[in-house]
């Protein structure tokens, strides 16, 4: 298959094809050979009016953006790199997002990822995914990054990484982008049909980290954690007692 667009465009993107695949239900696809964000295309996408599950793609970003300024490596076709813009109220879109692609995973490898909030997806320990998700207007960009084939990563990562192919799972990439693009879809439509409990509810069952865990944040609260509260933060309980909702930045367990 060919570029994929449901929007004239007169500029030159170095759009490539990523071969056949299934895209019943889901919103139209640019791809590219290089980015330094997919984030940032999307974005400009998104203010032109591109639809809900419009999807960008790279092979290559030459700046991918983590969480909290940080960067994500994504070297040339090591990965699956995409952002995909969102038209709906933003509670819970980030967990759904999680679940989206631990889905996704585990249907097209057998793997069994674990999610760790609000937004990493780990195997045996090590991060293979993470989601980023962003407002820009009225619109939501969520940028997906899934390690599919890299050997070897930077130093220095606060996660150590893993890929898919160094779990034993040798994935085609069409193949990975169709399966997440409708676990997505199916992931809002829930929100946007039954509200963000549904997505609660199965967040806690799908991580290893969301009840019973004890952690560390990143602002240094430690204790045990007793689930999500109705907005989808993570309650942890202190070694006093005390139970503290964790509002922003990460986990490590301990």
């Amino acid at each position: 298959m060919g570029p994929v667009t449901d929007r004239p465009d007169k500029r030159d993107r170095s759009v490539t094809g990523l071969g056949k695949m299934d895209r019943s239900g889901t919103g139209p696809t640019e791809w590219h050979a290089s980015l330094p964000s997919t984030m940032t295309v999307a974005a400009q996408r998104a203010r032109e009016g591109c639809p809900h599950l419009y999807v960008v793609g790279a092979d290559e970003q030459t700046a991918g953006m983590g969480r909290h300024g940080r960067t994500w490596h994504s070297q040339a076709c090591g990965g699956l790199y995409v952002s995909i813009i969102l038209r709906m109220p933003p509670t819970g879109v980030t967990l759904a997002l999680g679940l989206a692609t631990q889905e996704a995973i585990t249907l097209i490898t057998g793997l069994a990822p674990d999610l760790r909030w609000p937004n990493d997806v780990l195997i045996g320990g090590r991060k293979c995914a993470g989601v980023l998700a962003q407002l820009e207007g009225e619109a939501i960009i969520a940028g997906i990054g899934i390690n599919l084939s890299q050997t070897e990563f930077p130093e220095g990562l606060a996660t150590p990484a893993t890929s898919l192919l160094l779990e034993g799972a040798v994935v085609q990439k069409d193949v990975l982008l169709a399966a997440l693009m409708q676990a997505v879809e199916r992931c809002c439509k829930v929100l946007a049909e039954d509200g963000v409990t549904p997505i609660l509810r199965a967040f806690e069952a799908s991580s290893s980290y969301a009840i019973g865990r004890r952690v560390k944040t990143d602002d240094g609260v430690e204790g045990v954690t007793r689930g999500l509260d109705a907005s989808g933060f993570l309650i942890v309980r202190e070694d006093s007692g005390k139970e503290t909702a964790i509002l922003t930045g990460g986990v490590r367990g301990q």
